[in-house]
């Protein structure tokens, strides 16, 4: 199984080596870095990378309007023409350990469409949030549950591994979101097509190095898009009627 590891960055060039590293400890990883223009030379470094690798990490240097979700976006469109099993999202500022990593991919093994590591499967794991962090998301993923209809106890963490063909089931054209909002709406439409959604506990680590990207528009587009997706879509029932939610797939 050959698993395809996507990784956006921005300005992670101290960040970005240490992760690449632990990831293609994982046999079968693969790494594409997917580089939003950072003026800090992280691209080049990626660069560096790659020819370190041959044929395990790749770049891709977009250019245009930046952004997460359009990165993750153009990620998506190459990994699904790629020959990759498995697809994974993680961010650059190792807040998403590696070492999940192989029990998300024994659950997609297992028969999911769709694995989220998720922070609040067993509670909640995070490590150095304040107060008022662990609160705003604790309140953000029962906000959207309860608007969406979504069976899902972390709709907002950016830690996913996909089923390729099953990515390739996503109406990528019509995703419009950014930020936080981006992995709200994708878990939306995967449950609205049908796929199998699980979901694997991991433990959050706030980012190492550099500075988070969190700002008060992502928060208020947050707000807004699940009735959005509510009033374009309709209210999934417990995820969609054909998304099965097995949050014990990785116990």
């Amino acid at each position: 199984m050959k698993t395809l590891v996507l990784i956006p960055t921005y300005n992670e060039r101290e960040n970005l080596p240490p992760l690449v590293a632990d990831v293609l400890a994982i046999p079968g990883t693969e790494v594409m870095v997917i580089d939003d223009q950072s003026p800090d030379g992280t691209g080049a470094l990626a660069d560096g990378l790659a020819a370190q690798h041959p044929g395990r990490v790749q770049v891709m240097h977009r250019t245009g309007r930046r952004g997460l979700g359009k990165s993750y976006l153009d990620g998506f469109r190459a990994a699904v023409a790629s020959d990759a099993d498995l697809v994974v999202q993680m961010d650059a500022d190792r807040s998403h350990d590696p070492q999940y990593l192989p029990a998300m991919i024994a659950a997609a093994n297992a028969g999911a469409d769709l694995v989220i590591g998720s922070r609040y499967l067993n509670g909640i794991s995070v490590v150095n949030w304040p107060l008022r962090r662990i609160i705003l998301s604790t309140f953000a993923n029962t906000y959207i549950r309860s608007v969406t209809g979504l069976g899902v106890n972390d709709c907002t963490t950016g830690y996913r591994c996909w089923r390729r063909e099953a990515l390739a089931r996503l109406p990528l054209d019509r995703i419009v979101s950014e930020g936080y909002s981006f992995v709200v709406e994708v878990t939306f439409l995967a449950a609205a097509v049908g796929l199998r959604i699980a979901e694997s506990p991991i433990i959050f680590i706030e980012r190492r190095e550099g500075a988070s990207k969190l700002s008060s528009g992502i928060l208020v587009e947050s707000l807004i898009t699940p009735w959005r997706l509510v009033l374009r879509h309709g209210r999934r029932s417990g995820g969609g009627p054909a998304a099965r939610y097995n949050a014990g797939a990785s116990r």
